[in-house]
């Protein structure tokens, strides 16, 4: 068991938080900027582009979002390894 005073992560590289702040800020400031998308044309399978425009960022956004998961995931377990790394075998129970 743990005492109160051992961390249970390392210190944060800024890095990762960085770059999933960006993708998630373009994930939500892109869609929301309606003067680039509030034309009719160019029309796909007879739809405007208003439409199929908003429709493609869904998967785009998925992705930003998934890659942004990945990033702090992987960050977070690097930093608790890092913690584990520097206990002794004795500390632990």
């Amino acid at each position: 068991m743990s005492s109160p005073d051992v961390p249970t992560r390392g210190p944060a590289r800024s890095g990762p938080y960085v770059i999933t702040g960006i993708l998630l800020a373009i994930a939500i400031v892109v869609p929301l900027f309606v003067p680039a998308y509030s034309h009719d044309e160019p029309r796909l399978a007879g739809m405007p582009f208003f439409y199929w425009y908003q429709m493609m960022w869904i998967p785009i956004t998925s992705g930003l979002v998934g890659i942004s998961f990945w990033l702090v995931s992987k960050e977070d377990r690097r930093r608790r390894e890092s913690v584990r790394g520097l206990t002794s075998p004795e500390e632990e129970p």
